[in-house]
C-alpha cells in the first residue's frame, strides 16, 4: 500500500526471497496471481520492473565495472533522464560515503560497498515501490541508518516497500505493518499491536511475538535449557 513500510519475516526457508523474488517476475507463481500496480509481473514484466526499485539478499552488479560505469548503465537501461539521475546518485553517493570508489571496480569492494553499490541503483528512478531483501547485510552502523531513513522517506512520500528482514528490531521500529510466513504461508499481518493480540500479550516485543506465532517459543526455551546445561553445568547447582 502507498505510505507503508511492510516487514515480511519468517524462519529461514519460509518463502521471503522467493516471495519477491515472484514479485519482480524472477520466479513462476505455483499459484495464485500477483498485480504490481494493474501489470502481471511475467506478462507485463518491463512495466513492473520499471515501477519498482528492487535489493537482493545478495547484491545484483556487475562487478567488472565501476560504480560509475554501472550507474550509467543502470540510467540509460531506465531510459530515464541524465541530469535528474545524476542529482540522485551524487546525493546518496555522499550519504554513504562511497563517491571516493566511483571509480574502482566493483569486484575490489567491500561487500558493504557492494550493498551502498546495489541500494542506489535501486533509487535512482525513483520508484514508487521498493523490494528490500535484507538491505542492511554487510553495512556498518551509520549506512544502516541511513537506509532506515530513506525508507521511511520514501513511505512519507507515498511510495510502498517490502523489506524482509531477519533483525526483528529493526522490523518493529522502521515498518508500519507486519507479515510473518512460514513454508511459503502467510500465518499472521498486522501491525505489531495487532500481532500481540493475537498473542494475548500486551507487552511483548516482536521477537516474542514471532516465536509465539511460529510456534518455536518452547523449542528455543528447550535449547537454552540445555545449553545452559552443557556450559553451565556445576554452576547451575
Amino acid at each position: 500500500m502507498p505510505g507503508e513500510v511492510f516487514g515480511l519475516l519468517g524462519p529461514n526457508g519460509a518463502g521471503k526471497t522467493t516471495t519477491i523474488k515472484v514479485i519482480m517476475g524472477l520466479v513462476e507463481p505455483s499459484s495464485g496471481k500477483i498485480s504490481v500496480c494493474g501489470f502481471d509481473p511475467l506478462s507485463d514484466s518491463v512495466e513492473v520492473k520499471a515501477r519498482i526499485g528492487y535489493v537482493a539478499e545478495n547484491p545484483i552488479v556487475y562487478e567488472s565495472l565501476s560504480p560509475r560505469d554501472f550507474f550509467e548503465f543502470v540510467v540509460s537501461m531506465r531510459r530515464i533522464d541524465q541530469a535528474a539521475a545524476n542529482r540522485v546518485v551524487s546525493r546518496l553517493a555522499n550519504a554513504f560515503d562511497l563517491a571516493q570508489y566511483f571509480d574502482s571496480p566493483i569486484a575490489t569492494l567491500s561487500m558493504g560497498l557492494k550493498q551502498k553499490v546495489a541500494l542506489i541503483a535501486s533509487f535512482i528512478h525513483q520508484p514508487p515501490i521498493l523490494l528490500l531483501d535484507e538491505p542492511l547485510n554487510g553495512l556498518d552502523a551509520r549506512s544502516s541508518r541511513i537506509v532506515k531513513d530513506l525508507v521511511s522517506l520514501h513511505a512519507q512520500r507515498g511510495g510502498a516497500v517490502l523489506f524482509s528482514t531477519h533483525i526483528m528490531e529493526i522490523a518493529e521500529h522502521v515498518c508500519t505493518k507486519i507479515g510473518i510466513i512460514e513454508h511459503g504461508k502467510l500465518i499472521a499481518e498486522g501491525t505489531l499491536e495487532q500481532l500481540r493480540s493475537k498473542t494475548e500479550s500486551k507487552s511483548s516485543t516482536l521477537e516474542e511475538v514471532f516465536l509465539k506465532l511460529t510456534n518455536e517459543e518452547a523449542a528455543v526455551a528447550d535449547t537454552t535449557r540445555m545449553l545452559r546445561e552443557a556450559f553451565l553445568g556445576n554452576e547451575t547447582h
